[in-house]
């Protein structure tokens, strides 16, 4: 009889299920930002999870997904080589943009950007559903402008940026505050700066990632700097996040062939707007 308590008494290794679940969100972030966008919407939720503070966690977020964006600059290096001229204006409008984000984020108190989370989730949800028709009516307006491109010549669209040369200094300032938001939250940013060099006249797709990418991962990788000196990263969950974020966005091809693009962009845009119904309920 006496075997009984013995084997009650066996301590069996706890499973903490906010682990498991910020690898599972982790995993599923770098598959969403590879095929669709909006990684995010899962993993600073999950960090926030871990009751880490709000700030904390926001900083953790952005240096886990940093790596994984930074393999964009290769993967368009031949786009960027393209636009030199252009390159660094986009990378100086992420570096300013990005580093006052995160220099506001950081003196942010914590209480205050708790309250602003659900509002923060609530438009890069809304931005990420507008992407969408946003991304048709551009491309309308593409098509419809083709014509007048043409005739004006090859030119337009030139590597040096001939044709913008007159309202670079707007768009500059523009694509700063779209980076500030970048260094502050970032959630939904990439089409922001789409839609803002495609309004400023700029056509080709190949061109107009390629510069989002430089001025991305400038604005992200100031803020990844700045939150690393401040000492604002966890660092026991961003490696965690950064490894399973990565394996998730390298097996993200098959997915992607898989699952139709407005299935996941849908399924993004619901986890956004769920996520901030969540916040907002919780106050």
């Amino acid at each position: 009889m006496s075997l009984f308590p013995a084997l009650f008494s066996i301590t069996i290794w706890p499973v903490d299920w906010h682990w498991l679940w910020l690898a599972v969100a982790a995993f599923l972030a770098g598959v969403l930002n590879a095929v669709a966008g909006g990684g995010s919407f899962l993993l600073f939720p999950a960090l926030l999870g871990m009751r880490m503070l709000p700030v904390q966690a926001n900083a953790t977020n952005t240096v886990a997904l940093w790596p994984g964006q930074m393999t964009s600059v290769w993967a368009y290096w031949e786009e960027i080589k393209k636009n030199r001229r252009l390159a660094p204006t986009m990378g100086l409008a992420g570096l300013l943009g990005g580093t006052a984000g995160a220099v506001v984020l950081l003196n942010t108190p914590q209480k205050t950007f708790m309250h602003l989370v659900p509002w923060l989730l609530l438009v890069a949800a809304s931005i990420f559903a507008a992407s969408g028709p946003m991304s048709r009516w551009l491309a309308r307006r593409r098509l419809a402008t083709a014509g007048t491109d043409s005739e004006a010549g090859p030119g337009l669209q030139s590597e040096t940026g001939k044709g913008h040369g007159l309202r670079l200094a707007p768009m500059f300032v523009a694509l700063i505050v779209v980076c500030f938001y970048i260094g502050y939250f970032g959630a939904g940013a990439g089409f922001l700066i789409i839609t803002v060099l495609s309004l400023f006249g700029f056509k080709d797709l190949n061109e107009i990632n390629a510069l989002k990418v430089v001025a991305t991962t400038m604005a992200n990788g100031i803020a990844f700097l700045i939150f690393v000196f401040d000492g604002q990263v966890v660092w026991k969950y961003c490696l965690l996040a950064m490894v399973t974020c990565a394996v998730g966005g390298y097996t993200s091809a098959r997915f992607a062939r898989l699952v139709p693009q407005p299935v996941l962009r849908g399924t993004v845009i619901a986890i956004g707007f769920g996520m901030a119904a969540w916040f907002f309920w919780k106050g």
